[in-house]
């Protein structure tokens, strides 16, 4: 039996903000006193990396770039970990247990308006990945985000990116706090067998779970984040997504070790912008795509391969829309002031080349 935690919008903001201020309480303001970069005993830097999803295609350069072994080229010791909700792996790297996260870039700014300081140092996406997808039975009669209401909605964690990305189609279409229920069900196998068993009416989500999703007929997409174009229709502009981001009190500590990691995430991009998706597929671990099956993994890839940065650099609207999403349910952003310069650098970028 599936066990998932269920909550209305309004207790699930609660408990994200309990969440993130117990991780507060573990470090320092502007994200602590970060240490010097260790190297292991072949001289490389270590640097621990937890993914919010190492095997969703969101995430897809980080795991390409250590099987392409660009990491040990560029003498870094990648430890990764995995975290399917991305608001955990904030906390982990808040408290200090990693380094660095590859998450969503909006995580910046949500953790400013609480006085911590972290910024995007690459950015992977420039769309979201991510689908609302509707349950089958239920797609005649929810057909937008304003039938939400009264509704159960499936998001990888409660403060997680697709449950800021689901409370603003909500505050958009006009539902109050409350009329609907967020139920974090995470992604992968859960996320489909909550959707089986009737436990959620609809749910945001990424591949290759959508197409585990429509495989199974179990649901349809109704919200599609996957492009640019999709997201602009949707969130009122480019909304910047999966990039790598660190406190900046690291990324001030350790230049060298993070110029390496841009450079190899860099790199990464590019390499996936020279080749197919098949080609890519090839490079992925067998697991990744063993739920779904090589060819529509494949053909999943293909429908979303533009959102894609091709250079890493932050797309010039993308902050304001991720800020103006943010600032329109979230009361810690909400009616304060950001400093979206702050939340982002393009320096490593420009110059991994």
């Amino acid at each position: 039996m599936t066990l998932v935690r269920r909550t209305t919008t309004r207790r699930a903001a609660t408990a994200a903000l309990a969440a993130t201020a117990l991780a507060l309480s573990l470090t320092a303001c502007g994200g602590g006193a970060a240490k010097p970069a260790a190297k292991n005993d072949s001289g490389e830097l270590t640097v621990k990396i937890m993914v919010g999803g190492l095997n969703k295609q969101i995430y897809l350069p980080v795991m390409l770039a250590k099987d392409l072994g660009y990491f040990k080229a560029a003498g870094i010791d990648a430890q990764l970990s995995d975290e399917p909700a991305g608001v955990d792996a904030e906390t982990a790297m808040l408290a200090g247990q990693v380094d660095a996260v590859v998450g969503f870039y909006d995580h910046t700014i949500d953790l400013q308006s609480k006085g911590k300081s972290t910024e995007s140092v690459v950015q992977l996406l420039r769309a979201p990945g991510e689908v609302e997808m509707v349950r089958t039975d239920l797609a005649d009669s929810v057909k937008s985000p304003a039938d939400f209401k009264g509704r159960h909605l499936g998001v990888t964690g409660l403060g997680s990116s697709t449950n800021f990305l689901t409370q603003y189609l909500e505050e958009k279409s006009g539902l109050k706090p409350g009329e609907a229920t967020s139920i974090a069900v995470g992604a992968g196998s859960t996320f489909v067998a909550a959707m089986q068993n009737k436990q959620i009416d609809a749910g945001m989500t990424t591949e290759p779970t959508i197409s585990m999703l429509q495989q199974k007929g179990l649901a349809r997409p109704l919200i599609d984040l996957r492009t640019a174009e999709g997201a602009r229709a949707a969130l009122g502009g480019t909304y910047p997504s999966s990039c790598l981001y660190l406190t900046t009190a690291y990324v001030q500590k350790n230049p060298e070790a993070v110029q390496k990691l841009a450079g190899v995430l860099v790199k990464t991009l590019k390499w996936i912008q020279a080749h197919s998706p098949a080609e890519i597929t090839e490079q992925m671990p067998a697991d990744y795509y063993a739920g779904v099956g090589k060819d529509t993994y494949v053909k999943a890839l293909e429908n979303e391969k533009a959102m894609y940065s091709p250079d890493g650099l932050m797309p010039a609207d993308g902050p304001q829309t991720v800020l103006n999403v943010l600032s329109a349910f979230d009361p810690t952003v909400k009616g304060h002031t950001v400093d979206l310069s702050k939340t982002y650098t393009d320096e490593f970028v420009k110059k991994a080349g």
